[in-house]
């Protein structure tokens, strides 16, 4: 089958396309016919050699896919074959086919198609996870949100509406600030302008925000600390930069400030977390309060061209590959 690999760490330019083996399959696995792929931050930090767990080479990217299953091997039988699922898997994503456990699989519903389908289990769970299991937001609580046009900001700021929050959304360009706007965003912020911590001060008041979702690091990190309230929760989901920042844990003592980590893997070790957001999640987009945004569809070989435009900040809502 076709994949996209890299044997080396690097730039874009280090994707390439193989032929490699179709996965084999085991038992209570199934293999699936991928038709949509999740373009993720955590594909270009696997790439980079930077991801917050190891990245064996070489490697397949790509932890987010939807498609049809082809077959199942022994003791799967809660789905046959061309039934419509989307997954996450931990690699081996840019593919066209893939193998997992039965119990990953979620069915997709019918209304929706695969390229929106994809957004769900990576990105829009991640924006929940976000603002209510490690942000505990209330309803009447202002949120920060950067990146608020991309893939899991977009997400992230319908929820934090329909969960009662005052939404203050940052983006790199008007275009995307004003599909911030669209999604339901009460305030925007053009982070690329020197006093954009400014403006979100100005927009609460002089108060600052109560929680704050941010993926950038470097200066923008330190800049979002400042923009916090007392008892404010910072939670950090990502480098993009590619710039850690440094933080003296007293720095947060004034102010009663929380700053948490987030990585997704670990919500799925916890069932009880895992079904409940995902049946939530799907419902919102069922009934229509959750609207997915798709940035664009391309090839699989265009992979490299697909992180650069992302690491470029060219792109708005969610970027999908298909074989």
């Amino acid at each position: 089958m076709k994949a996209i690999q890299f044997k080396e760490y690097g730039g874009p330019e280090v994707l390439e396309s193989v032929q490699v083996e179709d996965p084999a399959l085991g038992e209570g696995e199934v293999k699936i016919k991928v038709t949509a792929i999740g373009v993720n931050y955590a594909d270009t930090a696997r790439r980079e050699g930077a991801y917050v767990v190891p990245t064996p080479l070489p490697f397949i990217p790509g932890a987010e896919v939807a498609g049809v299953v082809e077959q199942t091997g022994k003791g799967a039988d809660q789905f046959k074959k061309g039934d419509r699922v989307v997954t996450l898997i931990g690699s081996g994503g840019y593919a066209e086919y893939v193998v997992t456990k039965e119990s990953n699989l979620i069915p997709v519903p019918e209304e929706l198609d695969d390229e929106n389908a994809v957004a769900i289990p990576l990105q829009g769970l991640t924006a929940y996870h976000l603002l209510t299991t490690m942000g505990r937001l209330e309803k009447g609580e202002t949120v920060l949100i950067h990146a608020a046009a991309g893939g899991v900001g977009s997400l992230a700021v319908q929820l934090a509406k329909h969960y009662g929050a005052e939404v203050i959304a940052t983006a790199s360009s008007e275009e995307k600030l004003n599909l911030a706007k669209e999604l339901g965003a009460d305030h925007t912020v053009n982070y690329t302008n020197q006093n954009w911590r400014d403006e979100v001060m100005e927009a609460t008041d002089g108060r600052g925000v109560d929680i704050a979702l941010e993926m950038a690091g470097g200066d923008i990190f330190h800049e979002t600390v400042k923009c916090m309230r007392s008892f404010g929760r910072l939670v950090v989901y990502g480098v993009a930069s590619g710039n850690p920042p440094q933080m003296y844990p007293s720095g947060l003592m004034n102010r009663n400030l929380s700053v948490i980590g987030f990585f997704l893997p670990q919500i799925m070790k916890k069932p009880v977390l895992f079904e409940k957001s995902l049946k939530e999640l799907l419902k919102l987009v069922n009934t229509g309060e959750l609207k997915l945004t798709v940035g664009g569809v391309y090839n699989l070989d265009e992979a490299a061209h697909v992180h650069e435009i992302l690491q470029a900040r060219k792109t708005k809502g969610k970027l999908v590959l298909k074989p």
